[in-house]
C-alpha cells in the first residue's frame, strides 16, 4: 500500500490544527539570519505545497519536490489559487535533479525520517550539497527517537470529521529504529451517505542529531548549527523534533 494516496485527498483537512503560519515564519527568520533574503529555494517533500505557498508569500522563488502525484496535485491547485510561480517536481528526494543551483533548500514536517536507509538519507545530502549555491543553506527538520519511542509508541490515534474519519495504529520498533503507522481511511465519496474504506502503511526511521551530523559531512557539507524545534534552545533529551541548519562546502567530484 503506497503512502500519500488517499491520505492526500483529505491531508490538509485533517492537518488544520498545525500551525503553519508560525512555522512558516520561525523558518523564514532562520533563512534570513544566514542571509538567504530572495532568491530560489527548494522545498524537498513538499506535500500539499502548504509551507511552499507560505515561502513564496514571503518573495522566494519556489520550487517544490515531492514523489507523490496525489499530494502535488493538492499543491497545483494551491497553486492555481494563489497565483504564485512554484515550479512542482515529482520527484524521489533521494535522488532529486534541479536545473541549476538554488540559494537554500528546506525540507520540514520529518519529511527526511521517510527516508529510512541511511545510506540513502547520505545520497541526499550529497545532491542538495551539489544544487546548492557557493555557502548556500539546507535547513531541514526531523523527529527524534524520544518522539517514536514515548510520544507515540504503540498508541491508536483515531478522529472523526463530517466527511471523513482516520484511525492510526502506531508501532515503533526500537531495535530497527522504524515508526510504523497503519492508517485506515473513512471519506465519504459524492453527496451520498457512503464512506470509502482506504488503507496506508507508513515508514519513519530514527535517527540521532550525531546521525545526522555525520551524513551531513561525509555528503561534504558543513554543519552550522541545531535547535530544539521552534526555539533557539539547543536540543535536548526530551526534544521531540529538532532543527538543523548546514551549508554548501564545496562539491565532491
Amino acid at each position: 500500500m503506497e503512502a500519500y494516496t488517499s491520505f492526500a485527498s483529505v491531508y490538509d483537512r485533517f492537518m488544520d490544527n498545525v500551525p503553519y503560519r508560525e512555522w512558516g515564519e520561525y523558518l523564514h527568520g532562520l533563512l534570513q539570519e544566514y542571509g538567504v533574503v530572495e532568491g530560489l529555494v527548494a522545498d524537498l517533500g513538499c506535500g500539499t505545497g502548504t509551507m511552499t505557498e507560505i515561502l513564496a508569500e514571503y518573495g522566494y522563488d519556489m520550487i517544490g519536490i515531492d514523489n507523490s502525484e496525489d499530494m502535488l496535485e493538492a499543491a497545483m491547485e494551491k497553486k492555481l489559487e494563489s497565483g504564485h510561480n512554484i515550479l512542482y517536481l515529482q520527484q524521489d528526494m533521494r535522488t532529486f535533479e534541479l536545473y541549476g543551483t538554488v540559494r537554500a533548500a528546506v525540507s520540514v514536517c520529518d519529511s527526511l525520517n521517510y527516508i529510512t536507509e541511511p545510506a540513502d538519507l547520505e545520497r541526499m545530502f550529497y545532491w542538495v550539497n551539489n544544487y546548492l549555491d557557493p555557502e548556500g543553506i539546507f535547513i531541514f527538520d526531523f523527529n527524534t527517537e524520544y518522539k517514536y519511542r514515548e510520544i507515540l509508541g504503540e498508541r491508536t490515534i483515531a478522529e472523526n470529521r463530517e466527511d471523513c474519519s482516520f484511525i492510526w495504529d502506531n508501532y515503533y520498533y526500537e531495535k530497527e529504529k522504524i515508526n510504523e503507522y497503519d492508517l485506515s481511511l473513512f471519506i465519504r465519496e459524492g453527496k451520498e451517505n457512503i464512506y470509502k474504506k482506504y488503507q496506508e502503511i507508513h515508514y519513519q526511521r530514527a535517527y540521532t542529531l550525531e546521525e545526522m551530523r555525520e551524513y551531513i559531512e561525509k555528503a561534504g557539507m558543513k554543519f552550522i548549527t541545531a535547535y530544539d524545534a521552534f526555539t533557539k534552545n539547543s536540543p535536548t533529551l526530551q526534544s521531540e523534533r529538532i532543527y538543523v541548519i548546514a551549508r554548501e562546502y564545496g562539491k565532491k567530484t
